[in-house]
């Protein structure tokens, strides 16, 4: 019996998913030196609360208190062939601001000649009808600078201070975590996945030693990479165990990791971003491939509000 990749067009040689590269990568400025000034109400934000990518600009857009300077909506956590779709349900709702049906309209408007994968986030340009950035990493960074004096939040997610240590830590967690469960779970060979599950598990055990000693990941403030690690770890016991097949330990039997798991879920209005209902509906019904029987498990029961006993 053979099967296809959920991905075949982000397949290597060797069975292993390679991510696309993001599409877009122009950056807001308040200085002129870009075509996109950084003005409030200019700028729009789609977004799926089923990914992890996209949770963290939702995430950060919070914490910079930018409601209402960058507007938000979110698409339907059910993608079929024609992808990400605007849809009025629980949790989400049509497109206020294109009247998109399809979020694949915002790539098309940007880059008529557009071939790749459509993803989310996207940061759209109500002034131009163009895609700023598809770059979560991107995104983040201008909400916390560019943006942020727009807000209403004093936070500073990226500080100076710690900025090259700050990047190497980010880097290890997109590519042992945050990037590897999918290695793991779109592999298309028993030795891509062992390799990509074997990493993800080394590192979701450093990651505990270190927060033994270490509320966050640096100290007693929370950073851009806490939250990055944070949006793997929401899901993981819920997808990532059996729908991805990491299935060596549950976050739940790493008592630090679990800890702060809570203790960030615990954090003013950051239960709110987190949607489990559309977290488990994307991914067990629409990786067909993985799912073919589209079945959405009723668990697991997941006990984020009890005391974390990290302070």
């Amino acid at each position: 019996m053979s099967s296809k990749p959920q991905f075949p067009d982000e397949q290597s040689s060797e069975d292993e998913f390679e991510r696309q590269e993001d599409a877009f990568r122009e950056w807001i400025s308040h200085d002129g030196s870009t075509p996109y000034p950084a003005v409030p109400g200019r700028y729009h934000l789609y977004v799926s609360l089923a990914c992890p990518w996209a949770s963290r600009t939702v995430i950060v857009r919070l914490l910079k208190g930018l409601d209402r300077a960058v507007g938000m909506t979110v698409v339907d956590p059910v993608r079929d062939e024609r992808g990400w779709a605007f849809r009025d349900g629980p949790g989400y709702t049509k497109d206020p601001v294109n009247g998109f049906a399809f979020l694949s309209e915002a790539y098309f408007a940007t880059n008529p000649h557009f071939d790749g994968r459509v993803t989310v986030p996207v940061l759209w340009d109500k002034a131009t009808r163009k895609i700023v950035n598809n770059s979560e990493d991107d995104i983040c960074r201008m909400f916390n600078d560019v943006l942020g004096p727009l807000g209403s939040g004093c936070v500073d997610l990226f500080p100076k201070e710690i900025e090259e240590e700050h990047a190497k830590r980010s880097a290890f967690i997109y590519e042992k975590v945050n990037n590897a469960v999918y290695k793991a779970g779109f592999a298309g060979s028993q030795t891509a996945y062992e390799r990509a599950c074997r990493s993800v598990f080394a590192a979701l055990d450093e990651l505990e030693a270190h927060l033994a000693t270490h509320r966050y990941l640096f100290g007693t403030r929370i950073v851009e990479a806490d939250w990055r690690l944070f949006c793997t770890l929401v899901r993981f016991d819920a997808v990532y165990y059996v729908h991805f097949k990491c299935n060596v330990r549950r976050i739940l039997d790493y008592p630090n990791l679990q800890g702060f798991l809570k203790d960030l879920y615990q954090q003013p209005g950051i239960a709110g971003t987190v949607n489990f209902d559309h977290i488990k509906r994307h991914y067990y019904f629409t990786h067909n491939e993985i799912n073919p029987t589209r079945i959405i498990p009723v668990g697991p029961i997941l006990d984020l509000d009890s005391p974390h006993s990290r302070a």
